[in-house]
């Protein structure tokens, strides 16, 4: 079937079950275009606590759309693909967390939202990249925490604030593939390009980078730069919006290590087609379930980040 049809067999059935399509900026640009949202993990748990929708669709990972039914337990929440996990979560099981947490009594545990649910249930504090610095700046100076699982965001944060959170040793696969010596040569031959990168990445890339920031933030810098040439260290699905908002720029993937490839995808996040996407809307799965004990846990930190982000103006 061509694309077309899909999508018009997609608008069919989202009018029919008054569902709405929440799709991450690291999606492929098909799944984006469709999408009646896109935005970053902070971004789509936002639109997700104002829909008016019967159905929510959560065009990303695992986590995403646990995250949207802790929220909403009376809403059905589904993904295109149900073997659409995330490695930073994978990284960071919640028996072995607890006992990391359990082994320092005292510390408030700030969690990153690629977790699971039982990990968030563990904790008190979520957090994303475009919120994690205001959340830890509103604790007092000395309190002791705990931020898991993503050690390079974690002591990206610890330098912005002068803090000494206990890290987790987690890490997510795409951002640490990024290759210096590629970043250094692309940046020789570009030589008027600006470095972006997201905060996953390792600490010798964020050193040299122009900007540091979520997905939603590297965006809006190069919409609002004067710059016409970036390398953008992140997943690569967020070119296409970057290409969409800027058509007069020039965005420059920055490669994996140990690959030919001129980009670094995310696995996880490109097993969502649109074929998948009309089968979920069609035979309604994979759907999500969270366990309600586990979710009267989990909603608690998620509800208290909103909180603080609104508070921010985040």
């Amino acid at each position: 079937m061509e694309k077309k049809e899909w999508i018009e067999k997609i608008n069919t059935l989202r009018k029919e079950k008054n569902a709405i399509i929440l799709a991450h900026y690291y999606q492929e640009s098909d799944i984006q275009d469709i999408a009646d949202f896109v935005g970053d993990s902070l971004a789509l748990a936002q639109w997700a606590a104002k829909t008016t929708a019967d159905i929510i669709v959560l065009c990303g990972v695992h986590f995403m759309g646990e995250t949207a039914k802790i929220l909403f337990p009376q809403k059905r929440v589904f993904i295109p693909d149900s073997m659409a996990s995330c490695s930073l979560a994978e990284s960071c099981p919640a028996d072995e967390f607890e006992k990391f947490t359990q082994a320092y009594p005292g510390h408030t545990v700030i969690s990153y939202v690629n977790t699971t649910a039982a990990v968030k249930a563990l904790t008190d504090i979520v957090v994303t990249s475009t919120n994690a610095k205001q959340i830890v700046d509103s604790l007092p100076e000395d309190e002791k925490i705990i931020f898991g699982p993503d050690k390079n965001l974690g002591d990206y944060i610890n330098k912005l604030t002068g803090r000494n959170m206990l890290l987790w040793e987690g890490a997510c696969h795409v951002h640490e593939q990024f290759s210096l010596e590629k970043i250094l040569e692309l940046k020789k031959e570009f030589p008027h390009a600006l470095l972006l990168a997201h905060p996953e990445c390792r600490k010798y890339i964020l050193e040299i980078a122009d900007h540091v920031g979520s997905t939603s933030s590297i965006i809006a810098f190069a919409r609002n730069s004067g710059n016409k040439q970036f390398i953008v260290a992140t997943e690569s699905g967020i070119l296409h919006q970057m290409q969409k908002e800027n058509p007069d720029k020039e965005f420059i993937p920055a490669p994996p290590e140990d690959s030919t490839c001129a980009c670094n995808d995310c696995f996880y996040m490109k097993m969502n087609t649109l074929e998948k996407l009309y089968l979920c809307l069609k035979n309604e799965r994979p759907e999500i379930f969270v366990d309600e004990d586990v979710r009267l846990q989990a909603v608690k930190p998620i509800e208290r980040m909103l909180e603080i982000s609104a508070k921010y103006g985040l």
